[in-house]
């Protein structure tokens, strides 16, 4: 029976499944992963973006989290001026857990939270937006964002790259065929973005490192980000993760790498 510290093996795979999964609040990891972070830094450039809004839509805003902090951080950005909440603001959330903790957060800032699903189409008029935004959408709705984006209105979002915590999901499923998640290129997003009408403004990507220290943080982790080993279960997946256990035991951290993109896209006048 291996241990970490004090903790065997099955006290960390049991604390990593008993931690709620609801949300995007990643702080229970401090002390247990890290990840380096964008340059870009996306909350504080949104602040930004929502202080000049008068129409803003956040897209698969999970709990909420991400929109609350960008909201908060207006009055300390540069040039933002006072913090404050678009005239007209919303947020869309598929997962039923996830819908009554963004409302509970985002309602007390003026914003209405939409239960629906990720794939439906968005449902607002057309060109009501100046600003949709959205961070680690699981695919972006590129022809709905032009429709609902007022003309010259902008798209802002942090994006999942292509073979994103790779190292982590071959552990327990195997090498992957190199299309895997091919979809969530860079350049395949800029052609389906401008196939829909919208010009890219700015693309920018970034590959990060991530450690993962124990073993609990990657059970919450699989726990959390779902759709990297799908239907994922510590009864199914005991023997990689006891051996991922052993691993990090003799060798240390875990080390992975995450893929993220800015896109920044502009609806013209006139949608071609």
């Amino acid at each position: 029976m291996t241990t970490h510290g004090t903790h065997t093996f099955e006290d960390l795979v049991a604390e990593g499944a008993a931690v709620p999964t609801d949300g995007w609040d990643f702080s229970w990891f401090e002390g247990r992963a890290t990840e380096a972070r964008p340059p870009w830094g996306y909350a504080r450039s949104l602040a930004v973006r929502l202080t000049q809004a008068t129409a803003s839509l956040d897209l698969q805003t999970g709990g909420g989290e991400v929109l609350a902090f960008a909201l908060g951080q207006g009055s300390t950005a540069a040039h933002a001026g006072p913090p404050r909440t678009p005239l007209l603001a919303a947020a869309t959330e598929g997962w039923p857990p996830n819908v009554a903790r963004a409302t509970a957060l985002l309602r007390p800032h003026g914003i209405v939270v939409v239960a629906t699903p990720e794939d439906a189409p968005l449902p607002f008029a057309d060109a009501t937006f100046d600003l949709v935004s959205s961070r680690h959408p699981v695919e972006p709705q590129w022809a709905e964002i032009a429709r609902v984006l007022q003309p010259g209105g902008t798209y802002f979002g942090q994006h999942v790259g292509p073979r994103s915590v790779f190292e982590l999901v071959e552990h327990f499923l195997g090498p992957q065929p190199p299309e895997q998640s091919s979809d969530r290129h860079p350049d395949r997003e800029r052609a389906a973005a401008e196939a829909a009408g919208l010009e890219i403004v700015d693309l920018r990507a970034e590959r990060l490192r991530i450690e993962f220290h124990d073993i609990a943080a990657v059970v919450h982790f699989l726990r959390k980000v779902v759709w990297m080993v799908p239907g994922f279960t510590v009864e199914q997946y005991e023997p990689q993760l006891r051996s991922l256990h052993e691993r990090m035991e003799s060798e240390g951290p875990f080390v992975a790498h995450s893929t993220r993109h800015l896109v920044e896209a502009r609806r013209p006048a006139k949608l071609s």
